[in-house]
């Protein structure tokens, strides 16, 4: 597209340009960093509009529209490999202040497996390499998305191994990036889909407008939030002034709020007029506010190879370069219940989780619906057991003490996951969204996911079963843990890995929810009692072991109060095996009560069903029975 190398070109110069003011780091690196964020940006932005903006056939495969934005997605993937592939030596020999030239391809491989981002690159590479594959592959609207959510992954590597992921504070630098860089990445690639599916007259344009209307706005929001943290993590409000970092971060806020103004015009005017038969009304604004776009991240990539100002003179602690932060004496109970730190991923997904639920029942309420109050009190408090266990005391110190994880590990794994069934979300979800009979909509994608292969896998027992124990001892036991506890994205994985696994082991053993794969009563008992053996081996192999699983990093942060790692230890073994008793109760609880309310349910059915024949089968059963007496 014509636009998309116009802007290319102009995010390549501002890039070189702005990075010149403060340092002079090599014009390749700049231009190989601008192609691979435009080719990812053209990539994910037209699997977002394959995937939800445009309807797919009755039968699930995708439309013609769909189909071109797939081709698309597959051409641009290739230009993210390239990009991807390039990167690798020209973010090596920058790293080490020589030139790309002076190494031997063996040098190159050498030198590049000792640095994190180099690596992350290469990793970047893999997966794109398999997207490129798979946008030739796949025809299904249900692969598709599977497509987007890969493409969207692909930006977390290099994301969590930059600047951000060193120094002080990097647990709220790394996590604020994440959201900065997958809003901005689908508004301007949802926008530039947009526009290429309008210029060649593609069918339902006004849905696609409408829809990509609201998720900008939301985009914008993230942007400009998680944009104000990650900046104030790294400068002080003076250096805004004061240094070319805070220039060039004044100037990406200004282009911000310019593209802000660009997007209240579209709304008001291109998304309406596009609604009126009008779709040229949509496509005058566009153009401009692509290439603004396009020299944000010129702008950004300039901002990326900027230092920042060197700030406090005092030097951080060990624990602070860890972990991300201080911390102010022992875990006591004070300290668990009072000592917050807002975790910017999970913090926000609870709250966010909280508050769709409400606007759900909210809307059943309205129309005159009723939904159990105690779903809706299951639910939040998952939600705060979520919250609490990574932003309260529990999340500040389970980085750095084994006990404290496996409390958070425990909380996240086996309470959070049984309120969360507990609530029915899928069933509040497919009660409130609207039915859309025509084109497929929110209430059709869940509905979608929860009759798909992978929900029927997840859910099939001997697999929900082996990711919900089988984690335990792959985790722990394998060194796996080990190498992760030096990573914060690691902590971010391991946290997301503790609830799902959760989530799709309880699912069919209490959810509310009709689960993929329905169990008998006796059948969710005896799952759920098959993990109880190997829960408790696990928490007795802790507290009866002699190695210490991380030793290497807890005895760096030499934390005073804890003189005995193997004990500190021990006692996350005894946390681990006392756990599982209390969420043993709960499902017991849970499940003593659904058999009764589904006992009810099948009396008053019969009785229904009695006053409407006149009691047929038990006359018939009777007849029956005198039939015989009188045989014998």
């Amino acid at each position: 597209m014509p636009l998309v190398v116009i802007g290319f070109a102009v995010a390549s110069l501002a890039a070189v340009a702005l990075s010149s003011i403060e340092s002079n780091p090599p014009a390749g690196l700049l231009i190989v960093r601008v192609l691979t964020e435009t080719g990812a940006v053209v990539t994910i932005g037209s699997l977002l509009l394959a995937a939800f903006l445009v309807p797919p056939q009755k039968s699930g495969t995708l439309a013609a529209d769909g189909y071109a934005a797939l081709r698309t997605a597959g051409w641009f993937a290739l230009v993210w490999l390239v990009g991807a592939l390039l990167s690798v030596p020209f973010n090596t020999a920058a790293a080490i202040d020589r030139p790309v030239s002076s190494f031997t391809f063996s040098q190159m491989v050498a030198t590049a497996m000792l640095l994190e981002q180099s690596k992350a690159w290469m990793l970047t590479a893999i997966i794109v390499a398999l997207l490129a594959l798979g946008c030739r592959l796949v025809l299904s609207w249900g692969w598709t998305t599977v497509l987007l959510f890969g493409a969207v992954f692909a930006l977390v590597p290099v994301a969590v191994t930059g600047h951000s992921s060193s120094g002080g504070s990097h647990d709220m630098a790394t996590n604020s990036l994440l959201f900065h860089l997958v809003a901005a990445v689908l508004w301007v690639g949802g926008l530039i889909a947009l526009l290429a599916h309008g210029r060649r007259g593609g069918a339902h344009l006004p849905l696609a407008a409408a829809r990509f209307s609201k998720i900008a706005l939301v985009c914008w929001i993230v942007m400009a939030v998680s944009g104000v943290v990650n900046a104030l993590v790294r400068i002080t409000p003076v250096d805004l002034v004061t240094s070319t970092y805070g220039w060039l971060t004044l100037g990406k806020l200004a282009c911000l709020l310019l593209l802000g103004v660009f997007g209240y015009f579209q709304r008001e005017r291109g998304v309406k007029g596009v609604a009126d038969g009008k779709p040229h009304a949509l496509l005058k604004l566009a153009g401009i506010e692509i290439l603004l776009m396009m020299f944000t991240i010129g702008l950004a990539v300039a901002l990326a190879r900027t230092p920042p100002p060197g700030g406090s003179s005092e030097l951080p602690s060990r624990t602070e370069i860890a972990i991300g932060y201080d911390l102010d004496g022992p875990p006591t109970l004070a300290a668990i219940l009072f000592d917050w730190r807002f975790d910017l991923i999970f913090g926000t997904a609870a709250l966010a989780l909280a508050l769709l639920y409400v606007l759900g029942v909210r809307r059943l309420s309205q129309r005159g619906d009723t939904w159990p109050v105690g779903r809706t009190v299951a639910w939040l408090s998952g939600c705060f057991s979520l919250l609490f266990a990574t932003s309260s005391g529990m999340g500040r110190y389970a980085p750095a003490m084994f006990s404290v994880h496996m409390e958070a590990h425990m909380v996240l794994s086996m309470l959070t996951p049984i309120l969360f069934v507990l609530g029915g979300p899928v069933t509040l979800a497919l009660r409130a969204l609207p039915v859309n009979k025509e084109v497929p909509g929110p209430r059709e994608w869940v509905l979608a996911f929860v009759h798909s292969p992978v929900a029927r896998l997840l859910t099939n027992p001997f697999v929900a079963l082996a990711l919900f124990v089988g984690s335990f001892y792959a985790l722990y036991f394998s060194g796996l843990f080990e190498a992760a506890l030096p990573f914060h994205w690691a902590h971010l994985a391991m946290n997301a890995h503790f609830i799902l696994a959760g989530y799709v082991f309880y699912w069919p053993v209490i959810g509310v929810d009709p689960s993929p794969n329905k169990l008998p009563p006796l059948g969710r008992l005896g799952l759920l009692f098959a993990s109880i053996p190997f829960h408790a081996f696990f928490g007795v192999i802790l507290m009866s072991s002699a190695t210490v699983i991380g030793e290497q990093f807890y005895r760096g942060l030499a934390l005073p109060w804890v003189q005995n790692l193997l004990e500190d230890q021990r006692l996350g073994g005894g946390i681990a095996w006392a756990a599982g008793e209390i969420p043993l109760l709960v499902v017991m609880v849970a499940l003593l009560t659904q058999w009764a309310r589904q006992d009810g349910r099948d009396a008053k059915r019969y009785d229904r069903k009695a006053d409407a024949d006149g009691d047929a089968d038990l006359e018939a059963y009777n007849a029956m029975l005198k039939k015989i007496s009188e045989k014998g």
